[in-house]
């Protein structure tokens, strides 16, 4: 292969036809995605939800509802951290300025704007977003709602550990640190005194005793590579059938899991109900929904178990080793104990376990990891709420794109491209290989003609 040259001097061309522009493999995906949404009358939904929040006649025009929700979408479909980064990918994007429904002469909105129409929409509003989309899902029968999987992440908060008050006085950590160190003989403490001092130290940093200043909502934990961090977390509520997140609950990263799976599966089961509203969307629905819940050791109870027995909801929760149980005076628990300790032994608990440990991880490797939200760059539950719940719905989509197209985000379809590129290379490099052999077993075959010929003349 030559060397190229880049040119020195370079004259921009007066007009430039937009169908001559560069094509790369994103432009086929985000094609695609906007049928699928304008098929669905997406852009009639979200401004008609989003009306009540605008006032007609004053301020300048804002962005189009469905145009605020799309560029959250493409947060996850291109693996972006943050608004700001949203919004400079935007700028640069030639696949996404279509999607959006911007021209190359208009100019892309800010992350300013962004941040402000955010905070005028309220959590409900997101949550119909969710909700619409869980719709299309279930019309295109990628939602059946029968064993749904339970399970729960940390997400690092936009919070620092060394900026933590305590929650009575409201002093600052260092501050704290400092006048125990001058109660402990250090007049004028380094940090180097200071962070030995901290060392030594045992429950330090009690979230009873300790807030952020500016994120009250995060608490301190330890994280999921063993390091303590300000933290929330998000937990999911998966349909083992077909992959899809049927609900997204935030709450406290301290908060244990048999407090928060109740409120999972009570907005799952309100999702449900409002994805069943649809007639042509509930034919898709299974006709017993939430029938079966399927959920690691953490959620191990007597409760938990309770409350799912008396649901009607077959529970398969990992048992953790707990030794022999008393069972005085508690009849039901142990109905419900037993009960769920001889189904998770069965095949099909144990191949439901499998299942839950694959799919519920690989959503939150592609919403969190690949997804660009493992560390989150707002403050506030309600904030986060927000970007999660349309970021969960573009997971939720790109199961869609799956289905169209063969890869659920543009990377995925560029690499689908690349490798049907390389399979007929392939091809055309062994046709060539088998080419060359046959012409050269042609002429052998043809100098072995020719000497026999020669032979029997000579004889």
């Amino acid at each position: 292969m030559a060397m190229g040259k880049r040119q020195r001097a370079t004259q921009d061309s007066l007009f430039i036809p937009t169908a001559s522009l560069a094509r790369s493999a994103s432009h086929t995906f985000y094609e695609r995605l906007n049928g699928v949404l304008t098929k669905a009358g997406f852009d009639d939904f979200a401004e008609g939800l989003c009306a009540p929040y605008y006032v007609e006649g004053k301020g300048r025009p804002g962005i189009p509802p469905g145009t605020y929700f799309r560029m959250h979408l493409a947060g996850y479909f291109e693996g972006l951290e943050s608004e700001r980064l949203i919004c400079w990918r935007v700028a640069d994007s030639l696949a996404l300025r279509p999607f959006l429904g911007y021209d190359l002469t208009q100019r892309t909105p800010d992350h300013s704007t962004l941040s402000r129409i955010r905070q005028r929409l309220p959590v409900e509003v997101h949550l119909e977003v969710f909700t619409w989309i869980l719709r299309v899902l279930a019309k295109a029968d990628l939602l059946k709602g029968k064993t749904l999987a339970v399970d729960a992440t940390t997400l690092e908060a936009n919070a620092a550990l060394r900026s933590l008050c305590r929650t009575d006085t409201g002093e600052p950590y260092q501050d704290y640190l400092t006048e125990l160190a001058k109660e402990s003989g250090i007049d004028t403490p380094t940090r180097e005194d200071l962070a030995k001092l901290d060392k030594a130290r045992k429950k330090k940093t009690s979230n009873d005793d300790w807030e952020h200043p500016h994120d009250p909502d995060a608490k301190v934990t330890r994280m999921k590579d063993k390091r303590t961090h300000l933290a929330h977390k998000a937990e999911h509520v998966v349909d083992l059938d077909t992959q899809a997140i049927v609900a997204v609950n935030l709450g406290d990263a301290n908060e244990g899991d048999t407090s928060s799976i109740t409120w999972s599966l009570l907005r799952a089961e309100a999702n449900l109900a409002t994805v069943s509203e649809d007639p042509q969307a509930a034919r898709k629905l299974h006709e017993r929904r939430m029938a079966e819940v399927v959920a690691d050791k953490g959620y191990h109870s007597n409760e938990v178990l309770v409350d799912l027995r008396a649901s009607d909801i077959r529970s398969h929760v990992s048992e953790p080793s707990r030794g022999r149980r008393k069972w005085k005076d508690k009849e039901e628990a142990r109905v419900a104990v037993y009960g769920n300790r001889r189904r998770i032994k069965s095949p099909r608990g144990q191949d439901l376990q499998k299942l839950r440990a694959e799919i519920v991880e690989r959503g939150f490797a592609h919403t969190y990891d690949s997804g660009g939200m493992r560390r989150l760059h707002l403050r506030g539950r309600g904030n986060i709420l927000k970007r999660l719940l349309i970021h969960v719905a573009g997971f939720n989509l790109s199961l869609i794109m799956r289905k169209l197209v063969g890869a659920g985000t543009p990377r995925g379809v560029a690499a689908l491209f690349n490798g049907l590129r390389k399979l007929f290379q392939a091809l055309l490099s062994a046709a060539s290989a088998g080419e060359t052999r046959f012409m050269r077993y042609r002429f052998t075959c043809l100098a072995q003609w020719r000497f026999r010929l020669q032979t029997r003349r000579a004889a």
